[in-house]
């Protein structure tokens, strides 16, 4: 076999070492490059941003997830709302809220055996009107309870209606004026007024229906009847003193805060009366004559029946009563014992209740 004779050009020595060792760093660097790259491309998705690196202990949502929308509208999470500043103490508290107990605005608060049970149960028609049925003797017998048990007793009502409560001890009661005044120097007071003879007359009725061994009523009237010494501490009696009561009441509220309504047009005229309560309270003329009725029986006027109730509505067996008999005599000489109480009340109130 022939051999090819050498050509001129000499065959390529092996790499140097540092050429090797070049190339193996290129490589190096390539790898790491790319590691750092897809490092920091992991952290972008999984962290949200370039600050991601600063979040990598917190804990992230999955890659390849859109951040969730933020909600709005009515699909909102409900969030807890800031809890409002307490009030400073000895604040007056804020408006009710519906349905709320509510100290009363207007007090009945007198007189024993004038009319305030009629005057309570005939403004209780008004729908602006919600009134306590019982009476609760707060600013005379239950005082130490405190305002709070007082509250608890009246009836839920709404920001626009008026809450009414009656006792009628109140009116001769001495602390009961200022204790008012401190509950709310706001408060209407209802005065039902009747002629001092009658009123006393009528209490007496009604002592000796549950105590029929009490004394007569001359008994109980006079001290001493041929000298004309009225006995001012049988209480019968000294109700009827209304200037003297009235001074008490006066020394805490003004006069355009109290209204006085007449026991005897109460009857006569209800819907009239009862249309100056309404007006003094500042409310609508709702009640007028067509929701009552005159009761020949009982002698006193009675609510007609309602859409809601099919039944009239009087006032109860122990009122409109029949009186007992008095003397005549007994009765000129105690009208002679009122008559300037009477004068000086007709002057202070402005009003003649003609009585004489």
């Amino acid at each position: 076999m022939a051999h090819r004779a050498p050509s001129g050009r000499a065959p390529a020595a092996a790499p140097a070492p540092s050429r090797r060792l070049a190339r193996r760093v290129l490589v190096l660097f390539t790898l790491s490059l790319s590691c750092s790259y897809l490092c920091y491309s992991l952290l972008c998705c999984c962290g949200g941003g370039p600050a991601a690196p600063r979040k990598l202990l917190q804990k992230s949502r999955p890659c390849g997830r859109p951040p969730p929308a933020e909600p709005s509208g009515s699909d909102a999470p409900a969030r807890r709302p800031r809890e409002p500043p307490a009030p400073p103490a000895g604040s007056p508290p804020g408006p009710a809220r519906p349905g709320a107990k509510r100290l009363p605005q207007a007090i009945v608060v007198g007189v024993k055996k004038g009319g305030t049970r009629a005057v309570l149960e005939f403004i209780r028609v008004h729908p602006d009107v919600r009134a306590l049925g019982t009476e609760p003797h707060f600013f005379d017998r239950n005082y130490d309870r405190g305002l709070e048990w007082y509250r608890s007793l009246m009836p839920r009502t709404l920001d626009s209606q008026i809450t009414v409560e009656k006792t009628p001890s109140y009116f001769v009661t001495k602390e009961a004026p200022r204790r008012i005044f401190n509950m709310s120097r706001d408060t209407k007071l209802i005065v039902v007024v009747r002629n001092p003879v009658t009123r006393a007359i009528s209490d007496y009725t009604q002592t000796l229906s549950k105590k029929p061994d009490i004394p007569t009523f001359e008994g109980l009237s006079f001290r001493n009847r041929s000298l004309g010494l009225v006995d001012t501490s049988w209480n019968a009696i000294r109700i009827g003193m209304y200037a003297v009561h009235l001074e008490s009441w006066l020394q805490y509220f003004p006069l355009s805060q109290i209204h006085f309504v007449s026991g005897e047009k109460l009857i006569t005229d209800p819907a009239g009366e009862m249309g100056k309560v309404q007006d003094f309270l500042g409310i609508k003329r709702v009640i007028t004559d067509k929701h009552f009725y005159f009761n020949k029986t009982k002698g006193f006027p009675c609510l007609k029946k309602s859409e809601s109730s099919g039944l009239p509505r009087c006032l109860g067996k122990s009122k409109g009563r029949t009186h007992v008999q008095i003397d005549p005599e007994v009765i000129e000489q105690l009208r002679d014992f009122y008559r300037p109480y009477n004068i000086k009340f007709y002057e202070t109130v402005g009003q003649d209740f003609r009585w004489e």
